[in-house]
């Protein structure tokens, strides 16, 4: 079977030519769409921030969690980070500490999250089981 376009051109986004990864530096806007889709069922509210600048080594993610608690996530090389209280706020001087997944700081700050995600996870394992049986 032969295919007409790379794998990168059946990729959609809304993001403009400049985004791509370019060579082995990775996009942190593009990671932070993925970051958001793998974990929205989980929480109230998730979406990277178009107030804040993003760039090719940080970008901002919103958070409203089940609690009803709001955040602005940094996300970089070195992991994501807590860096506001509030939808697309930064604030320079709070030094919280970076974790290497979303997960991660999921289950650090929403206990809701914690929740949903063992529920999604043993909904899966059981569907599994019914399949293999």
């Amino acid at each position: 079977m032969e295919i007409d376009c790379q794998p990168e051109e059946s990729i959609t986004s809304t993001f403009d030519e400049d985004c791509a990864e370019l060579g082995d530096v990775k996009d942190m806007r593009l990671e932070a769409e993925a970051v958001v889709n793998d974990v929205l069922f989980a929480v109230a509210e998730m979406h990277v921030s178009q107030s804040l600048s993003s760039a090719s080594d940080v970008a901002y993610i919103n958070v409203g969690t089940r609690e009803g608690n709001r955040y602005c996530l940094e996300l970089t090389e070195a992991g994501l980070r807590v860096v506001g209280y509030a939808f697309d706020q930064v604030d320079e001087d709070l030094g919280t500490q970076y974790h290497e997944t979303v997960y991660s700081l999921l289950d650090t700050l929403s206990p809701g999250y914690r929740e949903a995600f063992g529920n999604a996870l043993l909904q899966r394992l059981e569907r599994l089981q019914q399949n293999g049986q």
